[in-house]
């Protein structure tokens, strides 16, 4: 007579058996995490940059770290508004899960509207544009950042010394928001600043405009860089009129040129965005949001750090600017 243990065991092997060869007949086999197709569209890539060259680091360590495929399409250059605004429509049209976007002004675009009443996801990176069409939003916090950098460069001066400002591209929120920053930082020495420049981001146009202002303002005292090609291109004019020291310049990100001139004496100070992170957490975030449904903030400071001359070779702000390609074996959470 056979027991009821042995009758429950056969069952149990038929019922996999069953199973075993409906799996085998349909195809059907262990279900594996969905590969997320992204588009990333900066306002560059320029390779002579490091801002950019490690935020597309970011980006595509992330992308290979999660499996999703990850199609970057660039514009001919940061000032190509109406060429990023074509490559916004193709993305669109290619149906991916989600777009990034470096916009490169902060004017509303209709096809992000589309992009987004179509279940696109839509992340921003690094700079935002008005109209409310997306879902995350991963930079640093310019106004922060600024103020960080303006009230530095107060404690550099005495009162009365003129300020002079080169920015990067006008009416881009980060431009807008580093200068709103920046002088709130400086306090009451706001009103000493005596011009804003923009130098669209070029490195040429910074160090012509600097040169400008240091024969047009000659008690000219201290200088401020919004960006790399800002901040870069005017150290380049006061270094090579042999005014380092005399006309203090701060700036905002960070290059291994940056830094040799701030060893040279010629910058006291930069305010060092974590690119790499920024990169890394706008693929990752997105990527975690299109899989929980976007749950979680709407907007992650990727953080700054304030670098100067005093502490740029203590050891946690050595990693943010030197040797440059620590964040290709460190963890980008550092």
């Amino acid at each position: 007579m056979i027991s009821k243990r042995a009758l429950v065991t056969a069952a149990c092997v038929a019922a996999a058996a069953v199973v075993t060869g409906f799996i085998a007949y349909y195809g059907i086999h262990e279900k594996k995490p969905r590969e997320f197709r992204l588009v990333y569209i900066p306002k560059t890539l320029d390779t002579t940059n490091d801002f950019w060259i490690y935020m597309m680091e970011g980006c595509r360590k992330a992308a290979e770290d999660y499996g999703a495929q990850l199609e970057v399409m660039v514009p001919e250059s940061e000032l190509d508004i109406e060429g990023q605004k074509e490559l916004i429509r193709k993305a669109v049209s290619e149906r991916p899960d989600a777009i990034l976007l470096t916009p490169s002004t902060m004017e509303e675009n209709e096809d992000l509207k589309n992009a987004r009443d179509s279940g696109i996801f839509v992340t921003f990176i690094d700079s935002y544009a008005e109209g409310g069409y997306e879902k995350l939003l991963v930079a640093t916090d310019n106004v922060e950042a600024g103020k960080t950098l303006g009230s530095y460069a107060a404690s550099l001066i005495e009162p009365g010394t003129q300020i002079a400002v080169v920015s990067h591209v006008k009416d881009t929120s980060t431009s807008g928001e580093r200068e709103k920053g920046f002088r709130e930082g400086l306090g009451g020495q706001a009103d000493q600043i005596v011009e804003t420049v923009y130098c669209n981001s070029s490195y040429e146009l910074a160090y012509d405009l600097a040169e400008e202002l240091m024969e047009k303002y000659p008690d000219l005292g201290l200088i401020a860089g919004m960006n790399e090609y800002s901040s870069t291109g005017a150290a380049r004019a006061v270094d090579d009129h042999g005014k380092a020291g005399k006309i203090k310049v701060v700036g905002i990100d960070s290059s291994e040129e940056m830094v040799r001139l701030m060893e040279k004496g010629v910058f006291q100070g930069i305010v060092v965005q974590r690119a790499f992170k920024m990169g890394y957490l706008g693929v990752e975030q997105t990527i975690k949001r299109l899989t929980n449904h976007n749950t979680g903030e709407s907007f992650i400071n990727s953080g700054s750090e304030l670098v100067t001359r005093e502490n740029m070779y203590d050891e946690d702000f050595a990693k943010l600017i030197f040797p440059f390609d620590w964040q290709r074996t460190e963890s980008p959470w550092e």
